[in-house]
């Protein structure tokens, strides 16, 4: 990469991370190291909930996901509204009125100190490997791009995300997102204008041949538990999902706990109402576009420099006949993308035949790729993405662009980060071994805290660049865990629901959610999360029932 693009990564996360450590002077009591004191506008908490979604997942991943698959993902997002309109109406006014540090301090006064830790040490498994997932996207695309090793990668991006986090606090973690916001829309804008310039076709062309390939349908209205990107497993599941993360995850629940009011903190969810779906679009159809550029531009037959370097070392002649072929192929296919943008007769299903011949051709390398690397789960949708800002984006565009993945990396791990020292310390620490602890003391564990995690995400970062497609990734560990944590939270809002149902329906939710992972596989993740919170909710309104039934019975007699 040109030293240019280099010096503007480099300004960047010298920019962060100073203006990180200086918020610390704010954050020298604990209520102002996790809350901010609660004194964050609407608009800030608002960006800061919005920047921790849009992690460099989204920038790598839902990128490569609309190249590959179009824009049917979006119904993944059908159920936010919904679930931001319920949680305004119910969690978050009684979360933000009641206190609290964590949403999991409510669940002792409601349930008890069993079912406190447990719920906090589910949330601390989820989000502790998602963090590490977040942290993977970014890092082994460099690795492979640059040539790093893969531990420089995650080094660069989270040790000055830990640093500013372990110092700054969530007043930090809050206007750092806010900036990096900015910065992530503004690459994003950027993109879409030089796609639309150095695209040989007009934009309405453009859009007609990503009609006919298929990648522009949104709905999908078959009701299959097989896959996941329905309109139904987005209403339903989805909306569970979304109930669970933004009602019930500490990463985000912090975010409008810090906020002025509860007017202010429900403003601040309505934000991402109101603005998530319309910015996951405009990532999706730049992936869509990045599909149709290169229907015209030759890509390479395989995204990732680094597997494609071991596949010409590995099976030099086999590769070599790969690319002749794919070569023709794709002549063949840019000829039947230029007759669906003429309007000529038969020319959709031409583009259709050509385009499978090219996705049989990349199959076979990546089954090269995988022969040379010794590594099964070899992939290529995260580097699509990355791939075409390194060979097509000019001067400074490139160094903007991967500035931005790195700020959307470090706005969702500061986040991560945050959230997991907050209930590690109030929910663990305090709770259970140091309760009368000084305030200076309660700091000083809050940053080691933070520390930990921060290992403990590149640790997981390592292994998760293996698992295939970063955003489907980072939902399936979410969804193994979220519904079960809904469904207590659910239970604690039903005047019926007692300990020993919140305790012993949270187990059950995950054996169920368990049993549906490991003895159907094909049910897809959504899904899981409806699985988790029913049977989290029946079993605990049995056994609550069940614990009143014995106790009228025994008072009774």
């Amino acid at each position: 990469m040109h030293p240019v693009n280099w010096l503007i990564v480099a300004c960047y996360l010298a920019y962060v991370l100073w203006d990180g450590l200086r918020r610390s002077r704010d954050t020298d009591r604990l209520r102002g190291y996790f809350l901010a004191n609660q004194s964050l506008p609407w608009w800030a908490v608002g960006l800061s909930v919005m920047a921790t979604q849009l992690s460099a997942v989204t920038m790598i991943g839902t990128t490569g996901q609309g190249a590959t698959d179009g824009i049917r993902f979006i119904q993944f997002y059908f159920g936010l509204p919904l679930a931001m309109v319920i949680l305004g109406v119910t969690l978050v006014p009684f979360l933000h009125r009641s206190g609290v540090y964590t949403a999991y301090e409510y669940l002792e006064r409601r349930f008890g100190a069993g079912t406190r830790s447990l719920t906090s040490f589910l949330f601390l498994m989820s989000r502790g490997m998602s963090c590490g997932t977040i942290l993977a996207a970014p890092a082994v695309v460099m690795a492979a791009v640059f040539g790093w090793d893969l531990t420089l990668s995650v080094a660069v991006i989270g040790v000055p995300t830990v640093l500013y986090t372990m110092f700054g606090g969530i007043q930090a973690v809050a206007w750092a997102d806010v900036k990096q916001m900015v910065l992530i829309v503004l690459s994003l804008a950027v993109v879409v204008v030089v796609l639309l310039i150095k695209m040989p076709v007009n934009p309405h062309d453009a859009l007609q041949i990503a009609g006919a390939s298929g990648r522009l349908q949104v709905f999908d209205f078959s009701f299959t538990l097989s896959e996941t990107y329905t309109f139904w497993s987005g209403i339903l599941g989805g909306t569970f999902l979304m109930l669970s993360y933004f009602g019930t995850d500490q990463s985000q629940v912090q975010r409008y706990l810090a906020a002025r009011s509860v007017t202010e903190a429900r403003r601040s969810l309505l934000m991402s109402a109101y603005w998530k779906i319309p910015l996951q679009s405009l990532v999706l159809l730049i992936g869509v576009l990045v599909f149709v550029f290169y229907l015209f531009q030759a890509p390479p037959l395989l995204y990732n420099p680094a597997h494609e370097a071991s596949v010409r070392s590995y099976a030099p002649e086999a590769y070599t006949e790969l690319e002749g072929q794919y070569s023709a192929e794709f002549r063949a296919r840019a000829e039947a993308a230029e007759a669906v943008a003429a309007g000529l007769p038969g020319a959709s299903e031409r583009l259709e035949v050509h385009e499978d011949a090219v996705g049989r051709l990349r199959s076979e390398a990546l089954q090269l790729a995988q022969e040379a690397t010794g590594d099964s789960s070899v992939r290529d949708v995260n580097y699509i993405m990355p791939r075409f800002a390194l060979d097509v984006l000019p001067l400074g565009l490139t160094g903007l662009f991967i500035a931005a993945i790195m700020a959307a990396a470090m706005s969702s791990i500061s986040s991560e980060l945050n959230s997991l020292s907050t209930t590690t310390v109030i929910d663990f620490y305090r709770r259970w071994i140091r309760p009368n602890a000084a305030e200076g003391h309660m700091l000083r564990v809050s940053k080691l805290a933070t520390g930990f995690w921060g290992v403990f995400a590149c640790i997981v970062a390592t292994f998760a660049a293996t698992l295939g497609s970063l955003i489907e990734v980072v939902n399936r560990f979410g969804s193994f865990f979220y519904g079960s944590i809904l469904g207590v939270f659910i239970l604690a809002m039903l005047p019926v629901g007692r300990g020993i149902g919140a305790f012993y329906g949270l187990i059950a939710g995950m054996s169920a959610v368990a049993a549906v992972n490991f003895l159907a596989p094909d049910v897809s993740f959504l899904w899981h999360n409806v699985v988790g919170a029913l049977t989290v909710v029946s079993v605990g309104l049995l056994l609550s029932w069940l614990r009143d039934g014995t106790s009228s019975g025994k008072r009774s007699g």
